[in-house]
């Protein structure tokens, strides 16, 4: 298929619009009024955390490419006034939302921030108590001169721009000042009950100081004033084959990442031209990476807002996750692999069956090794403290972990160091190459012999995310893939090459090729009028060969479904390309992350898991692990639940049309049929393994 797709011309869709048109479908969800109202502000807050990470690690070429004049090959600087401008509109909409529909909603319910001009006389006085008491200590504001030159400002910290007339101590006119707001000061600070209201009163930060900016300066006038917030990039560029030791390295890199290469100026809306444009000047931008927001530069930040308000009425309702339907708890893990492998599908089944695994494992005088890979496992692991606790019970104990895990990278680093204290064996994979495989290996002796039982997952080592996230755990006491893990384990310390794997499939080995194979099987299995039938879920379908395969998969009569959450290049539907292709993306309340490959090739089916989405990087540049599920009931139930269900899904999922927008999916009109019914993937599982809540 290589030879042929190589010579097929597949419109693609951009990848970066593509990223953008997601975040456009999650502010969807702020917009919803059946979603309770503190989640709505939570999405909104998620959209601007995503669009901060898109310009941190995406944007600079398209920066570069403007500035230059140059083509950097598909990036120009046309490319970054589509970019830039098609992110002006999502800002647009963000803030819409939050003013027009976001501020109003929560004041009815009680909730309201308070700007300067609402303020009664007491509620004026808290709130210069509290700047002269717990902010005007923390700030230094500093007058611009040849000697205080425009001060160092931190990736996307919170600031002002101040222009004042009159002069100075020494007689001097320098007009401009930069206050620095510390990280140190809450963003959201919940003011003094009125007596006999019912309404709770916030104040932001910023109103703060805004407030009391001349008090900043006394004997000098602010003539105009801003906030303003800097978007720097942040993705370390480390070359590994120069340095000697990675983890040191990073850890010099990550001291500098908060003052990398300035991308995008955020400014209150009535900024005016006189500082913004001495702001860009600063910054070295052009005209086009100023943004003018009216509200808060850092939407980020309301989550402090949201986790100050007592009202569960305007959250969702807590959802409990069972402990998994083919646990018993308090059963040996060992005894209970032995008699066939168990699934775990999270969040919906309990993330701790994994912990409690791994426990078992640490506590058990018969386990010898544990060999386990560390991507993201957060700041205060629990799987950590497990591992040194086993080194600490004489077990022998290998870490690979991946220290370039981006905005993991400072975590990822104490953790290696908290394991090397205790002895335990870390190695950071494999140079030019992330490690993004999640596998655990477990090895005992049961009477005179050596077993080894293995967990493998879709998604990361970490219980904040694996409650969020959905993902498929699968422990297994498989012989064959256990001996595959422990021939991967070997690869990533020792760099010995791998021997054929039983059952594994490993990037950057095997796997882009076998998913290019299997395509190529299915489609000669349609041409032999055999039923042909692949169905992807991934986060991500952005690699141009296997984007273009499942375009000729299609063309050869296959019928193809991609679940694929964020960005796809592939086009959906378009006459004489991808007329069998149909492209959906689920948004929910939960984050789906699982990846699962079904293909039918005639008479034969098979079906893949793998912690891999289909995008270059993925398939080339990263240590990543597929595995078959050979189990015809568990192969089902992940069909049923991970697949089918989703494809049934009418009320969160969006379609993809063939000129790259997407298109809510909508119920069937009930007046059409009385049948018709609204099917939710998410709400259904949940319903199906939630426990009682609490």
């Amino acid at each position: 298929m290589s030879a042929l797709s190589s010579h097929t011309k597949v419109p693609f869709l951009d990848r970066d619009h593509s990223i953008l048109a997601f975040n456009e479908r999650v502010l969807d969800w702020a917009r919803r009024s059946e979603v309770p109202l503190l989640e709505r502000l939570r999405y909104l807050c998620i959209v601007s955390s995503n669009l901060d990470e898109f310009f941190e690690v995406r944007f600079a070429p398209h920066l570069t490419a403007q500035v230059s004049n140059e083509q950097r090959g598909a990036v120009t600087a046309r490319t970054y006034a589509a970019l830039s401008a098609k992110v002006h509109e999502v800002v647009a909409q963000q803030y819409a939302i939050y003013n027009e529909q976001l501020l109003p909603a929560l004041e009815k319910r009680g909730i309201k921030m308070v700007a300067h001009s609402q303020r009664n006389p007491r509620q004026r006085r808290w709130v210069k108590e509290f700047f002269q008491r717990e902010v005007q200590p923390l700030l230094l504001p500093i007058g611009l001169d040849p000697s205080h030159p425009f001060p160092q400002v931190a990736n996307k910290s919170l600031n002002f721009i101040v222009r004042l007339a009159g002069r100075d101590a020494f007689g001097r006119e320098n007009e401009v000042a930069i206050v620095k707001v510390p990280r140190a000061l809450p963003r959201y600070i919940r003011m003094p009950a009125i007596s006999g209201s019912k309404q709770v009163h916030f104040v932001s930060i910023s109103s703060v100081i805004r407030s009391h900016l001349g008090d900043l300066f006394p004997g000098r006038q602010v003539t105009e004033f801003s906030q303003f917030r800097v978007t720097r990039h942040s993705d370390l560029a480390v070359d590994e084959e120069e340095v000697k030791n990675l983890r040191t390295a990073l850890r010099m890199g990550l001291q500098q990442r908060h003052y990398g290469r300035a991308l995008r100026l955020e400014v209150s809306a009535g900024c005016s031209e006189f500082l913004s444009d001495f702001l860009l000047q600063q910054f070295a931008l052009p005209a086009a990476s100023l943004y003018r927001v009216p509200g808060p530069v850092n939407l980020v930040r309301l989550t402090q807002l949201i986790d100050l308000v007592d009202a569960p009425a305007l959250r969702f309702e807590r959802y409990q996750p069972g402990w998994p339907v083919q646990l018993t708890p308090g059963q040996s893990f060992f005894e209970r692999l032995k008699q066939g492998d168990v699934l775990i599908h999270q969040p919906y089944e309990s993330f701790d069956a994994v912990l409690a695994f791994l426990r078992e494992a640490v506590e058990d005088p018969s386990v010898l090794a544990i060999k386990q890979t560390i991507y993201r496992t957060g700041s205060k692991s629990e799987m950590t403290d497990l591992l040194r606790e086993a080194v600490r019970r004489g077990k022998e104990v290998t870490a690979v972990v991946e220290l370039k895990a981006r905005f993991d990278e400072e975590a990822n680093i104490n953790n290696a160091e908290l394991l090397e204290s205790v002895g335990a064996q870390v190695v950071y994979g494999v140079v030019g190459l992330k490690t993004h495989a999640k596998m655990l290996l477990v090895t005992r002796r049961e009477d005179g012999q050596i077993r080894r039982y293995a967990h493998v997952s879709t998604g990361n080592y970490n219980p904040g995310t694996a409650k969020l996230y959905t993902d498929l755990s699968y422990l297994t006491a498989d012989e064959a893939l256990a001996a595959d893990l422990d021939h991967i384990f070997l690869h990533l310390a020792s760099q010995n090459r791998l021997p054929r794997l039983n059952k594994a499939m490993i990037a950057p080995f095997h796997l882009h090729k076998a998913m290019l194979d299997k395509m190529e099987a299915a489609a000669a299995a349609a041409k032999r009028g055999e039923p042909a039938r692949i169905v992807l879920k991934m986060n991500a379908l952005t690699d141009e060969p296997l984007a273009r395969a499942l375009a000729l998969a299609s063309q050869a009569g296959v019928k193809v479904d991609v679940i694929v959450r964020g960005a796809c290049i592939l086009p959906a539907g378009m006459p004489g390309v991808t007329d069998n292709v149909q492209v959906r993306s689920i948004i929910g309340r939960l984050l789906e992350h699982s990846r699962v490959f079904y293909f039918r090739m005639g008479e034969k089916e098979e079906l893949w898991l793998s912690s891999a989405d289909w995008m270059n990087r993925n398939m080339l540049r990263r240590i990543e692990l597929a595995w078959p599920v050979t189990d015809a009931a568990l192969r089902q139930r992940i069909i049923q639940e991970c697949l089918e269900v989703y494809l049934h899904d009418n009320a969160d999922a969006w379609l993809l049309q063939p000129d790259g927008v997407y298109a809510r999916a909508t119920p069937p009109s009930k007046a059409r049929s009385r049948s018709a019914a609204t099917h939710t993937a998410q709400a259904q599982l949940m319903a199906r393994y939630g426990s009682s809540k609490e």
